[in-house]
């Protein structure tokens, strides 16, 4: 959501539903509607589309995307870190507990609710779609509901959300309209798991210091700033790499090359990245990693849709 939009909701909503509204973060949100339209433009390019399955399954990981948030919050600020922590637009919640625009256990049963509100989603799925689902499903409610107050504690946790809010809602939304997994799929959803890996990856080094007070184990902390970076960058590259490989072996189908003019954005957050000791421009580069997030998601669905439309042309000798 941009900001223009975010002020007009902000004006025309009476005020406890503005404190609501905002507490889901809306302008995150926007990572769920590109991954169901990635997995989406995928189930579509492999001859399966089902409009009701792909909304009822996108309001389902809505949910679940608004109760990881919000849970985020809630434990974010009874640890204490919402009181120290340095809050950037990317980072550093949504500051309405701090505030005292809410309280603690209407944040916590807000999570609770939106969390249970997917359950019967996931439950109706499993049951047309096939139980091969329910694992996918165990291991996304783990993610959601353990995230903050576990999974940060136990060293590498930015796993949980590249595979809970990365490949698992690609590969959900492929499955419930094609009732498989194929090797493509789960190919095409590694790009998808890295990116969102990296977008709390680097969303955690100003939260670095306060986290180290709530005993958790990020990357920033656990290798330090300067090699977390460096890591970053890695990951980013192999972004690029994994699309490129596997549309030359021809798993991945070529128009997937598009999402490769997401280059310059991914430079400049490669750029912020390593001057991490510079607020400023460090910024800047977590501006880019947002849109080079979303905008190689989004070109990787496109490509998926224009390769069905334009399929290759072999020409005979």
């Amino acid at each position: 959501m941009d900001t223009v939009s975010a002020y007009l909701l902000y004006f025309t909503l009476p005020m406890k539903l503005k404190v609501w509204f905002f507490e889901t973060r809306p302008q995150f949100l926007i990572l769920s509607v590109v991954l169901a339209f990635l997995g989406t433009a995928m189930a579509w390019y492999d001859g399966a589309f089902h409009i009701g399955h792909a909304m009822l399954a996108f309001i389902g990981l809505l949910l679940c995307h608004i109760s990881v948030d919000v849970l985020n919050d809630y434990y974010d600020y009874i640890s204490g870190v919402d009181l120290k922590t340095q809050r950037t637009p990317f980072s550093g919640g949504s500051g309405f507990l701090p505030a005292g625009a809410l309280k603690p256990r209407q944040v916590f049963w807000f999570g609770i609710i939106c969390f249970l509100l997917a359950v019967p989603i996931g439950v109706y799925f499993v049951l047309v779609s096939g139980w091969l689902l329910l694992p996918l499903l165990i291991i996304g409610a783990i993610c959601v509901l353990l995230y903050t107050q576990s999974l940060t504690k136990v060293g590498w946790p930015e796993w949980a959300p590249g595979v809970g809010l990365g490949a698992l809602p690609i590969l959900g939304m492929y499955f419930v309209q094609t009732g498989t997994y194929t090797i493509p799929a789960i190919v095409a959803s590694v790009p998808s798991a890295i990116l969102v890996h990296n977008l709390l990856f680097l969303n955690e080094f100003p939260d670095a210091e306060a986290d180290k007070t709530a005993d958790r184990k990020t990357l920033p902390i656990t290798m330090g700033k300067k090699k977390a970076s460096v890591l970053y960058s890695i990951l980013t590259i192999a972004v690029y790499a994994w699309i490129a490989g596997w549309v030359l072996v021809g798993i991945m189908p070529a128009f997937c090359l598009i999402a490769l003019l997401t280059l310059p954005f991914a430079i400049k957050a490669i750029q912020g990245a390593l001057k991490y000791q510079d607020m400023a421009k460090f910024g800047q580069g977590m501006a880019n990693n947002v849109l080079f997030i979303l905008l190689t998601q989004l070109l990787l669905g496109i490509g998926h849709i224009l390769s069905r439309v334009f399929p290759p042309v072999h020409i005979l000798f």
